[in-house]
């Protein structure tokens, strides 16, 4: 078959096929230009999906007369002149070929009128058919009218999902743009309901609620960071509310959205072992640096970025992100369900005038007296009231509040008072989880999944330093494999001698250790169990060649073996113990593995629950 030239319609088709691949593209084409001629409020409206009817209109800067057949032809833009300016690309769009190609596989109008014209334009085309334009009264801006998408390509129309499949991408794609440029008014109908309707010059954190959902105002935190020329603003979602998929993890590149693995790299690092790691973060991050430092035009739709300094984003990125989930309170707040409904008042309670303390009575109280006072406090009062009564003690019987807080401190974790901060202010409860408070309210920790946290950051403090500690075996713990895992073990033996652990093969399926991580040993685990646990893993994810990712992998499976385990019953030192690393080990809210390692039910709850509110 000769070489021949392909006729105008076909290269728009085709242009047409990686550009426009169902109507929210168009739809994000026409909203971009929009945004590009400076418009206030952008009003888009469709039919049946948008296979019917696509109509986006603008009050932005409009097209002269003169320059609407240039409008709806292939590579002409006014956006970029000369090879130098790709280098710096600051428009939405600069390719000149999203009308053309729209106009190839659509039946399509454009109506427009320049500040300051006396009268507007009208340009129709149909397919590869463009009439001459025609004069029509206007107001100042743009409205582009696609009808019956893909008509002359029912291929492609074809691949096309149902309406409401088709509406949902255009909403979608809708409230990204809006997201980017809180500064335009965006108004969406959908077969002539009213679907979105956000006001122009709103608040970043305002617009940012208004399409992720103002229910998630308590769980977003701000982020702002300025470094080595890259600022970011964004919303760092908490852990409780990752989801499964990652349509709410949501980047912007100066007003573009854009996909970027390594942005996503860093996103997941800055979220390791605060969330299960199948699931995926909220979060939106508006990143804006110098255009030069950054090439857009490396795919058709621009939503892909190749950025000269990559190392140097990725580790802003990072480091914003987990600069700000680390100065956050994590802790999950337990919502019960709604408060019984009280028919009458607190009327089982004493109604008599509690005692007075230091007048008649016994100059030593037992503490179960004490608990009484707190008791029978009168009935209209509201809300947790210790400090106050704690106050009142120490002005009028100082020695009352020592004799209190002496046997307090004697007894065991299991009798403690109420709201008393000492050492024994901790229960534990079915030998699994820990009950203490803290100054928002009641706080219940995992504690297993809390000393696996601490476990993981021992040993990763430790393996900064080197290699971790090794103990020899007096004689090799043998290990049953199959040839496969002992072929695995050579890929595994640099991994291995960061962990202390020796390991070599002893025959076609045996493996031996002779030696092992000391701190694993002192915990009792045994190597029989954790190698085959670790090598059973290799065999079925494959081997991690990213050595930094591997090892974290492994070490969250060692400290998941070494830590206390549900059932296990410490004593009161081991809690008060473990709760003093809370304090201090980062990322203490959750276990390496995401899962959290405290709820708290905080003191507003409780006096909803108690009906004290």
């Amino acid at each position: 078959m000769p070489i021949r030239r392909l006729p105008p319609l076909l290269v728009n088709q085709i242009a047409a096929g990686e550009v426009i691949e169902r109507p929210a593209s168009v739809v994000k084409e026409l909203v971009e230009n929009s945004i590009d001629a400076g418009a206030q409020r952008i009003e888009i409206a469709i039919e049946q999906g948008g296979t019917e009817l696509i109509r986006v209109a603008d009050d932005g800067g409009g097209i002269p007369f003169d320059e609407l057949p240039l409008a709806v032809t292939a590579h002409a833009t006014s956006k970029i002149q000369a090879a130098e300016d790709l280098d710096a690309i600051a428009t939405m769009g600069f390719r000149g070929e999203a009308l053309a190609s729209i106009a190839s596989v659509s039946r399509m109008s454009i109506v427009s009128r320049p500040a300051g014209g006396e009268s507007g334009g009208i340009i129709e085309s149909e397919g590869d058919q463009v009439q001459p334009p025609q004069p029509i009264g206007a107001p100042v801006g743009t409205v582009v009218t696609v009808r019956n998408l893909f008509f002359n390509t029912p291929a492609r129309r074809k691949f096309l999902r149902a309406e409401q499949t088709e509406s949902t991408r255009v909403t979608d794609s809708v409230e990204s743009l809006a997201l980017a440029h809180p500064n335009i008014g965006f108004v969406l109908s959908i077969d002539g309901k009213l679907r979105l309707e956000l006001p122009s010059q709103q608040p970043a954190r305002e617009r940012a609620l208004a399409v992720l959902g103002d229910e998630l105002a308590e769980e977003l935190l701000e982020l702002a960071a300025d470094d080595r020329g890259i600022c970011i603003w964004g919303l760092v979602g908490k852990p409780a509310i990752a989801r499964g998929t990652a349509k709410h993890q949501r980047l912007y590149l100066n007003g573009r959205s854009i996909v970027d693995r390594s942005i996503n790299h860093a996103i997941k690092e800055a979220y390791r072992g605060l969330i299960d790691p199948t699931r995926s973060p909220t979060i939106v991050l508006f990143i804006t640096l110098d255009p030069a430092q950054v090439d857009v035009n490396v795919h058709p739709t621009k939503s892909e970025v190749r950025f000269r300094s990559g190392n140097v984003i990725h580790g802003v990125v990072l480091s914003a992100v987990r600069a700000t989930l680390r100065k956050a309170d994590l802790v999950p707040e337990l919502e019960l369900s709604a408060a019984r409904s009280w028919s009458g008042s607190f009327a089982t309670f004493p109604e008599q005038a509690p005692p007075e303390f230091g007048s008649g009575q016994s100059s030593s109280p037992a503490p179960a007296t004490f608990v009484d006072y707190f008791r029978r406090l009168a009935p209209q009062q509201k809300g947790f009231v210790f400090q106050e009564v704690r106050q009142a003690l120490a002005e009028e019987a100082p020695e009352v509040l020592a004799t209190v807080n002496a046997a307090v401190e004697a007894k065991p974790a299991a009798e403690m008072l109420p709201m008393v901060r000492s050492v024994s202010d901790i229960l534990q409860v079915h030998s699994s989880y820990i009950v203490t408070q803290d100054e928002s309210g009641l706080v219940i920790i995992d504690q297993h999944a809390l000393h696996e946290r601490v476990m993981f950051e021992k040993l990763k403090a430790r393996i900064a330093s080197g290699n971790l500690e090794s103990q020899q075996m007096l004689m090799p713990a043998v290990v049953p494999v199959d040839a496969a895992q002992v072929q695995l073990l050579e890929e595994l033996r640099p991994l291995l001698a960061r962990l202390g652990i020796e390991a070599a093969p002893i025959g076609p399926t045996a493996i031996g250790v002779h030696a092992f991580t000391s701190l694993l040993f002192e915990r009792g685990v045994d190597p029989v169990d954790f190698m085959i646990e670790m090598l059973d893993k290799a065999q079925t994810r494959g081997v991690n060649h990213d050595s930094e990712a591997a090892l974290h992998e492994t070490l969250d499976m060692m400290a998941c073996k070494a830590a206390i385990k549900a059932g296990d019953r410490l004593q009161p030192e081991e809690l008060a113990e473990l709760l003093k690393y809370r304090e201090t080990v980062e990322r203490a809210s959750n276990c390496p593995h995401g899962r959290p390692t405290t709820l708290r039910l905080s003191l507003k709850e409780l006096e909803r629950q108690f009906g004290r509110s």
